[in-house]
C-alpha cells in the first residue's frame, strides 16, 4: 500500500490550496525491473500492474491525473480541457482539482505555481525540453507575471552523474550563453551537466527568482540513490515517478 512515508512532498512555500507530491520507486506492485511504483504505462510493464500503482494514488489526489504522452518537446496543454493522453510535456491548471503531471527517471520535474493560488504548472524538463524552451512555454501559458512565481525543481540526476558529449553541450549554450557555468569536464572529452542549474538560470532568466528544492546533494539524484528513484541512465528498462500539481 502507497504511504506517506513513500512520497515526497515538496517543501516551498506555495499558497495553502496549491497542493503537489512527488512518487518515488516505493509502495506499488511492479514487479523487477519496474519494482515498484511504475506510473509508465509505455515501459514494458504489465498495464495492470501499472493501473494498480495509478490506482494507488486516488486517495492521494482529488481526480485523475491529465497522464501525458512526453515526447521531449515544449507543448503546453490546459489540464482541465486535455483530451485523454495529450502529446505534450508540460500542463497547467486554474480549475480547483484538475492535476498536473510529469512523469520521469532522469529528467527534471519542474513545477510551479503563483503566490495568490490563482494558477499552478508541472514540466517535463530533460535536457532537450530546456534546450529548446519548455520552461518559458509553460510560464507563458500561465499567463501570470514571472516575479509572482515561485518553482520547484524535483529528483532528476545529479551533476556528478550527467555525462553528455560535447554536441549536447554546445547545443544548450547556443541556446542561451550563461548555460556554459553548467557543465564541468569529465573524461574522454565528455562533459557533467547540472539539469538543475540550467533550469534555474533558464527561471531566473524570465524573472522567476524564488526556486526551490534542486537536489543540491548527492542523495537527490535520481542515478545514485537506486533505493529510491528510477534511473534511465543506471539501468535502463526501468519505471518512472510522477510529479502532481494541482489546486484545491
Amino acid at each position: 500500500m502507497l504511504n506517506d512515508d513513500d512520497l515526497i512532498f515538496p517543501d516551498w512555500p506555495a499558497p495553502s490550496n496549491v497542493k503537489a507530491l512527488q512518487t518515488t520507486r516505493r509502495g506499488g506492485f511492479s514487479a523487477a525491473p519496474y519494482d515498484s511504483l511504475n506510473l509508465g504505462m509505455h515501459v514494458g510493464d504489465d498495464p495492470l500492474l501499472v493501473a494498480r500503482n495509478r490506482q494507488q494514488l486516488n486517495r492521494h489526489v482529488p481526480t485523475e491525473p491529465v497522464w501525458l504522452n512526453q515526447v521531449h518537446g515544449v507543448t503546453v496543454v490546459d489540464a482541465a480541457l486535455a483530451g485523454c493522453v495529450p502529446d505534450a510535456d508540460a500542463a497547467f491548471a486554474r480549475s480547483a482539482g484538475a492535476v498536473c503531471v510529469t512523469m520521469t527517471a532522469d529528467c527534471l520535474p519542474v513545477l510551479l505555481c503563483d503566490q495568490g493560488g490563482g494558477v499552478v504548472a508541472a514540466a517535463h524538463a530533460g535536457w532537450r525540453g530546456l534546450c529548446d524552451g519548455v520552461i518559458e512555454a509553460t510560464v507563458d501559458a500561465m499567463h501570470a507575471a514571472p516575479e509572482t512565481l515561485m518553482a520547484w525543481l524535483g529528483p532528476a540526476i545529479g551533476p556528478q552523474a550527467f555525462e553528455v558529449g560535447e554536441e549536447v553541450r554546445q547545443e544548450l549554450i547556443a541556446a542561451h550563453s550563461d548555460a556554459i557555468s553548467a557543465f564541468a569536464p569529465s573524461s574522454h572529452g565528455k562533459w557533467l551537466g547540472n539539469l538543475y542549474l540550467l533550469a534555474r538560470q533558464r527561471l531566473n532568466r524570465l524573472g522567476v527568482t524564488a526556486v526551490y528544492g534542486g537536489g543540491i546533494d548527492r542523495d537527490f539524484c535520481t542515478c545514485t540513490d537506486q533505493e529510491r528513484f528510477f534511473s534511465f541512465r543506471r539501468d535502463g528498462a526501468t519505471g518512472r515517478m510522477a510529479t502532481m500539481i494541482w489546486l484545491a
